[in-house]
């Protein structure tokens, strides 16, 4: 098929194909599949995590997911959504909340959750906790001197760097009630350490430096957080 030459990703759902098309789609087309943005041929929680990251880049980044449309294709009932699950869970600990954590100067923290084993089980979702809420209350104290807009405007970068994408497909994962459990508390600590992190960066936002800086940090969470899909679709691949 020889779409890929041409295609332009847009942007949200569409009515028909002639509307334009969202990377889920564009999985549907290639698959033979009516047209939707919820195509049966792919992983429920790869298929999370491609909508929500489809509509937080901008044009030029959503071009690179183009080369990921055959692959997901055959996801469906593959039987690593689990290990999606937890891969989402793992960049969102170490990858994307660290992030904002050295941009809001608390690297020590930022070094911590970096430094955790690989969240790839139970096990290490449960070690994860502590040190993630210890760094959430860290970046909860330091944010507490900042303006409304100033908040408002880094909740934003935050956004658009792919964290609620990696969210979603996590959610999605089909864990049991005991992992859900066991999770939770790593998973809204790591969340609210994230958001408070990148309105206490923001905070100086009115300085060019600052922007500047917030601005290169969303970009490098898109260029991750593209590399994160490609891992997703082959899990098994990961070390």
């Amino acid at each position: 098929m020889t779409y890929p030459d041409t295609i332009t990703l847009a942007r949200g759902a569409h009515e028909d194909r002639s509307d334009g098309l969202c990377l889920l789609e564009a999985v549907a087309w290639f698959a033979g599949e009516s047209h939707s943005d919820h195509p049966a041929c792919v992983s429920p929680v790869l298929a999370a995590y491609g909508r929500h990251l489809n509509d937080v880049l901008p044009d030029e980044s959503r071009r690179l997911l183009i080369p990921f449309i055959p692959a997901m294709s055959h996801t469906a009932g593959d039987g690593l959504d689990k290990a999606r699950g937890y891969l989402a869970l793992d960049w969102l600990i170490r990858v994307y909340t660290p992030a904002w954590l050295d941009l809001a100067g608390l690297s020590a923290e930022a070094g911590q959750l970096r430094g955790l084993h690989r969240i790839n089980d139970l096990i290490t979702v449960r070690n994860a906790g502590p040190v993630v809420r210890m760094a959430a209350d860290k970046a909860t104290a330091a944010g507490t001197a900042a303006r409304n807009a100033a908040w408002d405007a880094a909740g934003t970068a935050a956004r658009t760097a792919a964290g609620p994408a990696a969210w979603d497909a996590a959610g999605t994962a089909a864990w049991d009630a005991a992992e859900d459990a066991a999770r939770a508390a790593a998973w809204d600590a790591a969340w609210d350490a994230a958001e408070t992190a990148a309105r206490t960066a923001a905070r100086n936002a009115a300085r060019t430096a600052a922007r500047n800086k917030l601005a290169l940090t969303v970009t490098q969470l898109q260029d991750s957080a593209i590399l994160l899909l490609s891992t997703m679709i082959h899990p098994e691949m990961t070390a």
